[in-house]
């Protein structure tokens, strides 16, 4: 069947979940004539959306149930207030971290996929993806990790060496804590042409950084609370890191890495594969960044589709 016919035939759906309180923003692809049970589950990285996934989740639709989503405080989805360790309880306020977003994914598989999910999450959406496989145990069919977040700026991670990070960190702290000058911080990073410098080194080979990506970024930065999980994000000092949730999670785990990411070290990615016997597979996309799955869509869609063919 020609692609022409299947790309016409996919049912594509975008619809809203209430979780919590809050609108969740989502999307369901599927072609009507794949029988497949399989499930996957998109989650994108920090400042994206699920729109990120523009070039992957139709394709991997005409195989398999393809589902992507907005993490709270992104996207299309409600952006609730930031709220710090030691700020108060406040309505319409959270604190932005794993355990929220994770409790996110786990109760939208429990609740809207309502069967075994492939998990697949792009830098922070990696960490997410972990936690909340390990939240739904034998649900979860598997873990994809493309280009998963590091947090070298995590506590736990300081080199106690490093004399001078360890007295600027408690004044670069109080600093990103006030909110005017996290929203200072964002509304310089949230237009234009500051988004096609960042992807310029997002993206070392230069493919794929159009117009179309470019409003992708740019619109949902536009939200009236849209520095707020910003705020949240840039405060998260003490979390989960990847190393922390590798054994925790009962389904494999499989890394896909850009060779040229120049955010996320792929020397690091090597010492995880080495290192945890969870991790089944690394698969190195050259020439691509910290973001291949659209950088260089088709190579790691075929990567994705030949993980969950070979799952047994």
């Amino acid at each position: 069947m020609s692609n022409i016919l299947v790309n016409f035939m996919l049912k594509k759906i975008d619809n809203f979940w209430r979780w919590k309180g809050w609108e969740i923003s989502w999307s369901y692809s599927k072609n009507p004539i794949n029988t497949s049970a399989k499930n996957i589950l998109l989650i994108h990285g920090f400042g994206a959306s699920k729109k990120h996934w523009r070039s992957n989740q139709d394709i991997l639709a005409k195989l398999y149930n393809c589902y992507s989503i907005d993490l709270l405080g992104f996207g299309e989805s409600s952006q609730p207030c930031a709220l710090l360790d030691y700020e108060s309880p406040k309505e319409n306020h959270v604190k932005y971290c794993f355990d929220l977003w994770a409790n996110q994914i786990s109760d939208f598989c429990n609740e809207i996929i309502q069967s075994p999910v492939y998990l697949v999450g792009n830098s922070i959406g990696g960490i997410v993806s972990l936690k909340a496989g390990e939240i739904l145990k034998e649900t979860c069919d598997g873990i994809i990790l493309i280009d998963c977040a590091q947090r070298t700026m995590d506590d736990k991670r300081l080199e106690r060496k490093d004399i001078l990070m360890n007295l600027l960190r408690p004044v670069l702290k109080t600093l990103v804590s006030k909110r005017f000058i996290s929203n200072n911080l964002f509304k310089r990073a949230a237009n234009p042409k500051i988004i096609r410098q960042i992807l310029k080194q997002a993206y070392p080979s230069g493919q794929n950084i159009d117009d179309e990506l470019i409003e992708i970024l740019f619109r949902p930065s536009q939200r009236s609370q849209s520095a707020e999980a910003f705020r949240g994000f840039i405060n998260l000092f003490d979390d989960y890191l990847a190393t922390d949730l590798f054994n925790k999670v009962k389904s494999d785990i499989h890394l896909i890495w850009g060779e040229k990411d120049p955010w996320e070290s792929l020397d690091e990615a090597r010492k995880w594969e080495e290192n945890y016997e969870t991790i089944k597979s690394l698969n190195i996309i050259k020439g691509a960044g910290h973001c291949p799955h659209d950088e260089n869509p088709k190579e790691t869609n075929d990567i994705i589709i030949k993980i969950i063919q070979d799952t047994k």
